[in-house]
């Protein structure tokens, strides 16, 4: 891992809060992520399971977390089970946990070998009533293999068929979408490390720059501040493309004239920043950029003011989409007309403002986070409309990742960040 270590504590807090959820009795099983083939003997890079993260800090391939707070015996109340370490394995792929290192990354005291899984876990089970899998429940998930955790599910419910099954979602859901401070500053290193990225590039973009070169600038960057590198793939795009919502091909020619969209995030120990800034090619906008993006940066800003305790997430967006409404008429891209006739189902907005506002930020780019009840403090939220004109070749998105206060307006993680059209122009001219 290339970032600084991560207090034991925060695993700790997050542990009991998930425990604290548990019903009597009851045993929870968490696995790591599969490392994925690319064909031959080559694999991709490995990525943890975040609730894995989330409750345990173990950053390793082939790991299991078990928590049995009723355990019996008090040193198996919480448990994790690692692969065994060797010389051979430390000489062709460089070292994994010790016992000692995964207590010190964790805070769990009792370590086995996941050789020793099945027979531990049988004499558990056999004081256990009921089992909590971990299965995939987000709002957007699309799954499409099979992962460890359903070859355990499968495996588990064969091989003990008379205990009842809970899931851990739920409770998953509710705890990880409220930061912990170390938390949130970690979700701040990301920022900085965006920020950096940004200022990087500002000077750099010109016309007839390619997309992929600007990608290059902010992974340089990135790399050099302890990040693994981008949160997610990163939307690169100009002119026309950056009226495509998930443009990943990076691969076009930046020109005169031509606004250029960055959807890029540096992520920091597995936590996710998400930054959107559209900056014109040549390094001045036009009058109609300037009155475009000016539109954007005012619904951002309002909305942003809407992210208070008690805010319901669903009649968030229908309020910001009437702020929309406002500047799309001011525009002259709608006029009453397009209004008074529109679909409640599609309201005339989205022509050109399609996607949603806001979406929970963590361990996950989307990260989990109750949706159907009121927002909490200390909720980390994106905050990203856009406005997207096919015809003039022009999408313009801004977004910041904010952090829910008890009280007044959310504190922006990315405040650093430029974003007025003053700020790009001297940026981008020196």
């Amino acid at each position: 891992m290339k970032y600084l270590p991560i207090s034991n504590q925060l695993f700790t807090k997050n542990r009991a809060k998930f425990i604290a959820q548990m019903k009597p009795k009851s045993i929870a099983v968490f696995n790591s992520n599969d490392t994925f083939t690319t064909g031959a003997d080559s694999t991709l890079p490995f990525k943890q399971s975040s609730d894995l993260l989330y409750l345990s800090g173990a950053d390793q391939e082939e790991s299991i977390l078990v928590l049995f707070p009723d355990a019996i015996n008090p040193k198996h109340r919480e448990i994790l089970f690692l692969t065994e370490t060797s010389k051979l394995i430390e000489i062709w792929y460089g070292a994994k946990y010790s016992k000692e290192e995964a207590t010190q990354v964790s805070g769990i005291e009792t370590i086995y070998w996941l050789s020793e899984f099945d027979k531990v876990f049988y004499d558990l089970m056999t004081e256990a009533e009921s089992v909590y899998f971990n299965t995939n429940e987000h709002y957007r998930q699309s799954v499409v293999i099979e992962s460890r955790e359903d070859r355990f599910i499968k495996k588990c419910k064969a091989d003990f068929p008379a205990h009842k099954w809970e899931k851990s979602a739920q409770i998953m859901l509710n705890i990880r979408g409220v930061k912990e401070p170390e938390e949130i500053e970690i979700l701040q290193t990301a920022c900085n490390i965006t920020n950096k990225g940004f200022r990087r590039v500002l000077p750099f973009v010109k016309p007839g720059i390619m997309e992929f070169e600007i990608e290059a600038e902010y992974m340089h960057e990135f790399l050099r501040n302890r990040s693994k590198g981008f949160a997610y793939t990163p939307i690169i795009g100009a002119g026309y493309s950056a009226c495509v919502l998930h443009y990943i091909e990076n691969n076009k020619e930046c020109k005169d004239g031509d606004m250029l969209l960055m959807d890029v995030g540096a992520e920091y120990a597995n936590y996710s920043s998400d930054m959107t800034r559209t900056i014109p090619v040549n390094g001045r906008f036009t009058e109609r950029q300037k009155a475009v993006y000016n539109a954007v940066l005012r619904v951002k800003d309002e909305a942003t003011k809407m992210l208070v305790p008690g805010t319901d997430w669903a009649e968030y967006h229908k309020e910001v989409g009437k702020l929309m409404t406002n500047e799309l008429l001011t525009l002259k891209l709608l006029d009453k007309a397009d209004v008074q006739n529109e679909d409640a189902n599609w309201p005339a907005y989205k022509k050109y403002f399609m996607h949603g506002t806001s979406h929970h930020l963590g361990l996950d780019t989307h990260d989990y986070g109750a949706l159907k009840t009121p927002m909490k403090a200390n909720m980390v939220f994106t905050v990203e409309p856009g406005i997207y004109i096919p015809e003039e070749n022009m999408g313009i998105r801004l977004e910041d990742d904010v952090v829910i206060q008890e009280k007044g307006n959310p504190f922006n993680l990315m405040r650093d960040i430029p974003i007025t059209v003053e700020e790009i122009e001297d940026l981008m001219n020196g």
